[in-house]
């Protein structure tokens, strides 16, 4: 013990001189950055609620691109009759340099029928395919080149309509609260006014709190933010859930154009007497916000989410499920005895080693960096 704690005070007295000097792992961030950005990022972004509340149109405006060219409509008696599906649209995006592969997960038919009983299944069911999916990809032998087809937000259209939450927004954000994030929008907010979506917003709040919803929680600003950026966070958190619109169409106000939707009631700015609702114009909608949450401030915190959390949990459940099952076989049918357990002392010694082992290692690479260093200063 007393060799260990002198070799431990030797190898500290060693490093001293060397304190102030450039090793260069300064530069870790740099080489994390330039590797992300040549390997390129993917984002899966799930869309969920009834036909006609415009998800297609605002993903098209978020991303810029239209994901539906050659969509067919369908008619009431289609809809009716159309069970839950799911359908996945592809696009490589890059921008300045950065390559982003955007994987939209679509549900036509959710909400449509006249039996709405569970019809959230399909989509957690297909949650956990992909789940399951890249939890066998993770224990395979060839980990090089795993595609993450995982979901990493869900947006829920919530109807302008009603007076709050109806029971399938209800029972669809609880099924999903655990598998994925869910952020909650009010859809085609442009058929309200200020004063309707506010007490929208405070409505649906409540009730997310009455019935213990769990949708996607903003992270806390560090303590070094500036404070410009924990003013925008508080606006961000303060608008949930966003009232959105979403448009293709490219509209020209004040010489700019813009995307927006364009009225046939003159040229009036304010909420809902513009040339329509500018996106753009974050006192017309709260696109900017969303966007603003969703692509350039919280993607990867959506992405640790759903790795760190809800992934998490699910590997948890699949290994204690396997582990149980093992276990059981093992009692009932193995005729091979367990193997007792190793004593602690032998325990103890194996560490002994490993610790003397490590400190020999340091050792060494301590006089090699002080030869290093010694022949750099002759010199």
């Amino acid at each position: 013990e007393r060799e260990r704690e002198h070799a431990l005070r030797t190898c500290t007295a060693l490093l001293q001189p060397f304190t102030g000097l450039y090793v260069g792992f300064a530069t870790l961030p740099n080489q994390v950055h330039r590797k992300s950005v040549k390997k390129g990022f993917d984002f899966t972004l799930m869309v969920a609620g009834e036909s006609g509340l415009g998800k297609s149109t605002l993903v098209n405006s978020l991303f810029l691109t239209d994901l539906h060219k050659d969509r067919k409509l369908l008619s009431a008696e289609e809809r009716i009759s159309q069970t839950v599906e799911i359908t996945k649209h592809t696009v490589d995006i890059e921008e300045k340099g950065v390559k982003l592969k955007l994987t939209i997960v679509d549900t036509p038919g959710f909400g449509d029928a006249v039996n709405n009983t569970e019809c959230w299944r399909p989509i957690t069911d297909y949650i956990d395919q992909q789940f399951e999916q890249y939890f066998r990809d993770e224990s395979g032998l060839n980990r090089k080149n795993i595609q993450d087809n995982r979901v990493h937000c869900c947006l829920y259209f919530i109807p302008p309509f009603g007076h709050g939450l109806r029971p399938v927004d209800i029972e669809f954000m609880k099924a999903l609260q655990d598998k994925v994030n869910v952020v909650p929008l009010i859809s085609k907010s442009d058929c309200l006014t200020p004063n309707e979506i506010r007490k929208l917003k405070d409505r649906v709040r409540e009730e997310i709190d009455k019935f213990g919803i769990k949708v996607y929680q903003f992270p806390d600003c560090d303590s070094d933010e500036d404070e410009e950026a924990k003013q925008k966070d508080r606006e961000l958190k303060e608008s949930t859930p966003f009232a959105v619109i979403g448009s293709n169409m490219v509209v020209e106000t004040r010489g700019q154009k813009v995307r927006g939707r364009l009225y046939p009631w003159g040229i009036v700015e304010g909420r809902c007497m513009g040339v329509g609702c500018v996106l753009e114009n974050q006192s017309h909608c709260d696109f900017v916000k969303l966007r603003t949450m969703l692509i350039r401030t919280h993607m990867h915190d959506l992405k640790d989410i759903t790795c760190d959390c809800h992934y998490e949990n699910y590997r948890a459940h699949c290994i204690h499920t396997m582990t149980s099952k093992m276990n059981t076989d093992n009692r009932v049918e193995s005729p091979i005895p367990i193997l007792p357990l190793s004593t602690p002392d032998v325990e103890t010694e194996k560490l002994i080693k490993m610790k003397d082992e490590e400190l020999r290692r340091m050792q060494e690479m301590l006089q090699k960096m002080q030869q290093q260093m010694q022949h750099e200063q002759d010199l």
